[in-house]
């Protein structure tokens, strides 16, 4: 397949982009700015912005799918996350393509008591506004007429996290669990390759 990844040069976009490589996928890389990212040397490298539905559109052209693992801290959560799926959905469309995975945050999946993690009791304050600006990009791929699917680690990403070669879909948000970026892109790549179903969230465990 041919796949476009926003947001490569983070955790998680260039574990994507290794894990599509490791199977054999063409690559394009996308990143805002190519000089800080000289070493994605495995892929197709190019400038673009993902809130920017012309640049998503130039970057998809002639491609299979596209993933998002694209994360602006600079700006309100809240602006960023609605953009980019705006951008996402109307690029996307323009090009031709249709399926496109979104990189996620647990917070906004269900918790053990049926309300999203960040709506439960004890979840920390400091973390809530850049919760809602992740749910508000999902609640904006909602009205999108995309295949999209939105994968979010169960809990968190371990960080020192080695790659074990498995992982589980997760009945519920967990705040424990722990996933590394490598297994979480086995998921990605998964999701990518043979969709379960047409809009989706999903959390990942490890």
């Amino acid at each position: 397949m041919n796949i476009v990844v926003f947001g490569a040069g983070g955790r998680a976009g260039r574990q994507a982009v290794a894990e599509a490589r490791r199977r054999g996928h063409r690559v394009t890389a996308v990143v805002r700015d190519r000089a800080r990212h000289g070493d994605l040397t495995d892929a197709r490298l190019v400038a673009g912005d993902v809130t920017d539905a012309a640049d998503v559109a130039r970057a998809a052209a002639g491609h299979d799918a596209a993933l998002s693992a694209a994360v602006d801290l600079s700006v309100p959560a809240h602006d960023f996350f609605t953009a980019s799926a705006r951008a996402l959905a109307a690029g996307l469309a323009r090009a031709e393509v249709r399926r496109l995975v979104v990189v996620g945050i647990a917070s906004v999946l269900p918790g053990a008591t049926g309300v999203p993690l960040m709506d439960e009791p004890g979840f920390p304050d400091e973390y809530r506004p850049f919760s809602l600006g992740h749910a508000a990009g999902l609640d904006t791929l909602r009205t999108c007429d995309l295949d999209w699917a939105y994968v979010a680690p169960a809990g968190d990403f371990d960080h020192d996290g080695t790659r074990t070669g498995r992982y589980r879909i997760a009945d519920h948000a967990d705040p424990a669990n722990r996933i590394g970026y490598a297994d979480f892109a086995l998921a990605l790549l998964d999701e990518i390759e043979a969709p379960r179903h047409h809009q989706t969230t999903a959390g990942v465990r490890g």
